[in-house]
């Protein structure tokens, strides 16, 4: 058995499309892996804002639409990584983050790293249930 029939690319115009050699996610075994998503708007290509909440909530909306072309959903996240590029935005991200989820909760990582692509202030990626 080789990969193309245990994994899944998962694809939508609904988030930015992927700019390197991975997928938007993968679907395997009953899951749905979601690469991080930066605060691009898909329809422009730019960032949905300046601000942490208005990029935290377009990452947010693109995890929602790869999760929802994967046949899954936000409400069927196990677990997420939250990447800031200052750890000090970790309060208001996590106010428009609690926004999105409801009990039980995913599981999560949150820490500040180096840099992220294109100067985002904020990456996230998830793991979900399919179906």
């Amino acid at each position: 058995m080789n990969n193309n029939q245990i994994l899944t690319a998962v694809h939508t115009p609904d988030a930015p499309a992927a700019i390197g050699p991975y997928s938007q996610a993968v679907k395997a075994g009953g899951m749905v892996y979601v690469s991080g998503q930066i605060p691009l708007d898909p329809t422009t290509g730019a960032f949905a804002g300046a601000d942490i909440r208005t990029q935290t909530r377009q990452c947010l909306k693109n995890l929602q639409a790869i999760l929802t072309e994967a046949g899954s959903g936000l409400d069927k996240v196990v677990k997420t990584t939250v990447m800031l590029k200052d750890i000090g935005d970790f309060a208001a991200m996590n106010e428009v983050y609690a926004e999105a989820f409801a009990a039980p909760f995913p599981a999560r990582a949150a820490f500040q790293v180096g840099a992220l692509p294109r100067d985002a202030l904020v990456e996230i990626e998830c793991v979900a249930v399919c179906g």
